[in-house]
């Protein structure tokens, strides 16, 4: 049983809602929208990065939520393409610009190699930039600071050379794939996993069998994917522009057995050819 009030601790002490409300692949022209509809619905932590073109948008969402600023947790990410440590402090504060939400909750370094350069070596260049996050994350502007889509290897260049260390990874993750080897390494050192895309960008919606379970607990099978996340003390970031799914991704009044949660686990293939085994 999950609310979207419930909390996990990062390792420096804040507290960062369980559950987040993804905003990629969504047009700005509905983000303002979208974002309202999630504070409406309950949903406390917003994320966005500056290469999804919509962090003005999300911003004025919050804005106009009437919420107070401190009852919103924002995440925002460093564009894969920027490893330097001037660009990175530069980057920041357009992000900081375009939400015009006074600070940052949560910045992350959005990849460990630029997108066109997937298993090139920037080592080096990642440590420079995490003295420009470390920076940032002294000075007050951002609440906390982190990563995503590094594995081990990027994790322990981080943490090696670290003064502070990284809070949160966030990676793919979902039923079927659940990067077992990045996950135990990041909870073992207290960064937090979050999964982005737990609805396997929609493909696991038409799994016959995953519908079977959640048909068994009268929950919707989005909503069984998500609840799987939330038990294993990962945080999902659902995504959606429609009022009525993010109303119903957000209903997690119920508790997926460990008999379940062990099949879920052990599953392969993520889309509609997963399986048990």
């Amino acid at each position: 049983m999950t609310a979207l009030t419930d909390t996990y601790q990062l390792n420096n002490g804040v507290q960062i809602p369980k559950i987040g409300f993804g905003t990629w692949q969504t047009p700005a022209r509905q983000a303002k929208q979208a974002v309202l509809d999630a504070l409406a619905v309950g949903y406390r932590h917003i994320d966005t990065a500056l290469v999804y073109g919509n962090e003005r948008e999300v911003g004025e969402g919050v804005r106009a939520s009437g919420l107070p600023r401190e009852d919103v947790f924002v995440t925002s990410k460093l564009p894969a393409e920027t490893k330097t440590y001037q660009g990175t402090l530069d980057d920041f504060q357009t992000t900081l610009d375009n939400l015009d939400l006074g600070y940052l909750d949560l910045y992350l370094i959005h990849a460990p190699q630029p997108w066109a350069e997937n298993g090139a070596d920037y080592d080096r260049e990642n440590r420079d930039v995490w003295r420009a996050m470390e920076e940032l994350y002294r000075s007050g502007k951002v609440k906390a600071i982190g990563v995503s889509n590094f594995d081990q290897h990027d994790l322990k260049n981080i943490a090696d050379h670290a003064e502070v260390q990284p809070m949160v990874d966030q990676i793919q993750y979902y039923v079927g794939y659940t990067e077992p080897g990045i996950t135990a390494y990041a909870q073992d050192h207290d960064i937090l996993v979050e999964a982005y895309s737990p609805l396997a960008t929609g493909a696991l919606l038409q799994n016959v069998q995953l519908q079977a379970m959640a048909d068994k607990y009268g929950v919707s099978l989005a909503q069984l994917a998500i609840q799987f996340v939330v038990q294993n003390g990962v945080l999902p970031l659902p995504k959606a522009t429609h009022k009525d799914h993010i109303e119903s991704n957000a209903q997690l009044d119920f508790t997926i057995d460990a008999a379940d949660m062990a099949s879920l686990n052990q599953a392969r293939d993520t889309t509609s050819t997963w399986h048990f085994h």
